[in-house]
């Protein structure tokens, strides 16, 4: 079974990454396009400017931000489109949601993850 996994874009990419997938809306700092060995760099499903400045990566808003970019996401026109895109990627391997903030349990690829699996369960019954 294949599976949705992330990633910081500073990690050393793995053959078990399967299709990796920038999910910033900005380049990350000091990463060459080579170096990073991306598929895809899916800027539009990442949180909009907006939220992502209010947010600042303040670990005291993260609840609020995840239901702010949750809703975002139910609302974004590339939310279906990458779902869709991701569910081909998944039956062919992994699936890995890279990412460049050094907060690794206050990212928005966190939510992002669990709305993937939570659409794509919903989606399969």
């Amino acid at each position: 079974m294949y599976t949705i996994q992330i990633k910081r874009i500073y990690e050393q990419p793995e053959d078990t990454d399967g299709t990796r997938i920038l999910v910033d809306r900005l380049w990350p700092r000091g990463i060459s396009k080579e170096k990073a060995h991306l598929d895809r760099w899916a800027k539009e499903i990442a949180p909009s400017p907006e939220l992502r400045k209010w947010y600042c990566h303040d670990a005291a808003l993260y609840d609020e931000f995840s239901k702010r970019y949750l809703a975002e996401l139910d609302m974004n026109e590339a939310g279906a489109s990458f779902l869709s895109d991701c569910r081909v990627y998944l039956q062919q391997g992994n699936v890995t949601l890279v990412y460049a903030a050094k907060d690794t349990a206050h990212s928005h690829a966190l939510v992002l993850q669990h709305w993937l699996l939570q659409e794509l369960q919903l989606q399969g019954k």
